[in-house]
């Protein structure tokens, strides 16, 4: 056992380290996690401006991601359906009904002009052997998109998770443009699907947004589903309704499915129900309102990191920098190359240079007399002259010597020169040029993509306020029990799943009950009512205890817990006479019990003499000895 532990370690270490770096969480610089970089990849990689078949993209990529077709097919269907970098043709699924893709035969593909602006430079990519040494793949794409928080993703690894929501590429844009000017800005998700979404607890990515259903009300008996919340399917939407409406909680009658490519839910009300009131209680009961907490967490520097949203933006403006920095100087010294290649053919031409060569008998001596003939010149070269310059002049054809253009030549370096120029300008300062940059990213591609999820503030629903009366209780004298499940006749309630109820038996104690199923009350039922814990039950109650001693209290039954047992009267060995709801005045009639040489058998008492007092409290005594029973008198 000793023995297995460190290898056990070991192994889980690294099987936990591939999770992490190579499946689950996706690389903070490209956004794109292994899968979706080796597609992007096979896709440049076979990009001839023409659509592919699915199946043979997933065949090019299992050249690079060493998993199953299934997982790159899924793979690939995702991120299509993001509209962002791979174009459709075909059936690629509905993300309004969930249906699936059809097979990968059926279906074609190919890079969007965005992707192939913005995710590819061979020149400044750094490539890596793919897993079995045959190919190579990059490390990440040179990607000038924040595409992280562009695409949103979510990954499940050893010990983490990442869900990070999709936000909207101008917006993301014009935040990159506001940090190189030192501007603030604000950064909400924007779900494909639409819907209304409110973002006071987003905090910056590390929070929540609240989304919901854009529902209109087309009438006072049929209200439209327009628009999905995140997360939901059409399927999974009336799901959550039809359970909604079958336990009572939503008054729906009828609900019509008319979804193609743009969601058409038609719910169709009950009789005696409005749209008016049945609208937030969709909100309240089923799926019309999701929450949807946000937690980014990417690799960064080889390790996974938990990060917000703005401090993303940012590292990847400043890597957006870096990337156009880097091509501009990639570009500079192409051009700085050509200009110094244009230099040397035209000298070489111009100066009659290649006419040394003609009496030269040797290797060596034609190159010495290249060499010659052109260090003659040395100042107007670029550069210093190499040996790789002197075969490159060498391998200039005759006919082109014969019909070479001085002037076109001398337009084609002069061209070569401004561009030089232009790049070094741009150079010179990069916050402008990236500016510059975005800007026209903003202007080529940000109608292409609109804000699709409005943000607004939302009013929570409150459920109590909007919960249906839909549940039956009664109570049988005959069994004894009163609840959900009783068939009685004696105090009907219907109430909402919030409700509580306030029994009260004639032995003077009482409980608090929600929907209960059956409840055996001991003694006999005297009250049932429906108790709002904020407002209480006010009472005026008579009781006479175990010495047959009336006593009078009023009190008001406002804090409890929920069927817990109380007493009214101490002791529980008395009985109540009488009792009312409210705070009742006027007088009681009190019958004394019979005694020896009794004069006096009955006396009126004044509840209006009562103060109200706590529920606990005695009372005031009604008389000064042993009572039969009391009641109110008859007018």
């Amino acid at each position: 056992m000793a023995q297995l532990e460190p290898l056990m370690q070991k192994n889980f270490l690294e099987y936990a380290s591939y999770v992490v770096l190579d499946r689950a969480i996706p690389d903070l610089r490209d956004g794109l996690k292994p899968v979706q970089r080796r597609i992007l990849t096979t896709l440049f990689g076979m990009n001839d401006g023409r659509f592919h078949k699915v199946a043979n993209v997933i065949g090019e990529t299992m050249k690079l991601h060493p998993h199953g077709d299934a997982a790159i097919g899924d793979a690939l269907v995702v991120l299509a359906n993001k509209d962002y970098f791979i174009e459709r043709q075909g059936n690629f699924g509905n993300l309004f009904t969930g249906h699936a893709a059809a097979a990968a035969r059926y279906i074609e593909c190919r890079l969007t002009p965005l992707a192939l602006d913005t995710l590819f430079n061979k020149a400044i990519t750094e490539f890596i052997p793919s897993y079995d040494g045959r190919k190579e793949e990059p490390v990440v794409l040179p990607s000038k998109l924040p595409v992280l928080l562009l695409l949103g993703t979510e990954g499940i690894a050893v010990g983490m998770a990442t869900k990070i929501l999709p936000h909207n590429l101008k917006e993301l844009l014009e935040a990159q443009i506001a940090i190189l000017r030192k501007e603030p800005f604000e950064l909400f998700p924007d779900f494909p699907q639409g819907g209304q979404m409110d973002v006071a607890e987003y905090q910056d990515g590390k929070g929540k947004v609240t989304v919901r259903a854009r529902l209109e009300a087309r009438d006072e008996k049929r209200i439209v589903i327009t628009e999905l919340p995140p997360s939901t399917t059409t399927e999974s939407l009336i799901a959550s309704i039809e359970a909604s409406a079958q336990s009572g909680k939503v008054k729906i009658s009828e609900i019509n499915d008319f979804t193609t490519d743009r969601v058409e839910i038609e719910l169709v009300l009950q009789r005696g129900a409005y749209a008016k009131e049945v609208i937030p209680q969709l909100y309240a009961y089923t799926d019309c309102e999701v929450s949807i907490s946000s937690s980014i967490t990417a690799i960064t520097e080889g390790r996974p990191a938990e990060l917000g949203v703005s401090e993303v933006l940012k590292l990847l403006t400043e890597r957006l920098k870096q990337i156009l920095e880097a091509e501009l100087r990639y570009e500079l010294s192409q051009l700085r190359d050509k200009q110094h290649w244009m230099t040397l053919e035209r000298l070489f031409i111009e100066k009659a240079v290649y006419k040394r060569i003609e009496t030269a008998k040797t290797q060596e001596a034609v190159d010495k007399a290249v060499w010659d003939g052109m260090h003659e010149h040395a100042k107007l070269f670029a550069r210093p002259m190499v040996q790789e310059d002197v075969d490159h002049l060498l391998k200039i054809q005759i006919r082109r010597i014969s019909a070479f253009d001085i002037e076109k030549h001398k337009k084609d370096l002069e061209e070569v020169l401004a561009n030089i120029a232009e790049r070094e300008q741009k150079l010179a300062d990069m916050k402008k040029t990236t500016i510059a940059y975005l800007r026209g990213l903003v202007a080529k591609y940000g109608a292409n993509y609109p804000r699709r999820t409005q943000i607004r503030k939302i009013q929570a629903v409150d459920k109590r306020e909007v919960a249906n009366a839909n549940i039956k209780m009664s109570y049988d004298r005959e069994s004894g029990f009163f609840g959900t499940k009783v068939r009685g006749e004696e105090f009907p309630l219907h109430i909402s799943e919030f409700d509580k109820v306030l029994l009260i038996s004639d032995d003077g104690s009482y409980r608090v009950v929600g929907d209960i199923e059956k409840l055996l009350v001991p003694g006999k039922l005297l009250h049932a009512q429906v108790l709002d814990p904020e407002v209480g039950a006010a009472f005026t109650l008579v009781y006479r205890d175990k010495q047959r001693i009336a006593w009078a209290k009023k009190f008001t039954i406002k804090s409890f817990i929920k069927e817990k047992e109380y007493e009214l009267i101490k002791d529980r060995a008395g009985k109540v006479d009488l009792l009312e709801p409210g705070i009742k005045g006027g007088k009681v009639l009190v019958k004394f019990a019979p005694s020896p040489r009794q004069r006096v058998h009955e006396a009126y008492f004044d509840l209006d003499s009562v103060e109200e007092k706590g529920v606990s409290a005695r009372g005031n005594r009604v008389a000064p000895k042993a009572v039969a029973r009391v009641l109110r008198p008859k007018e």
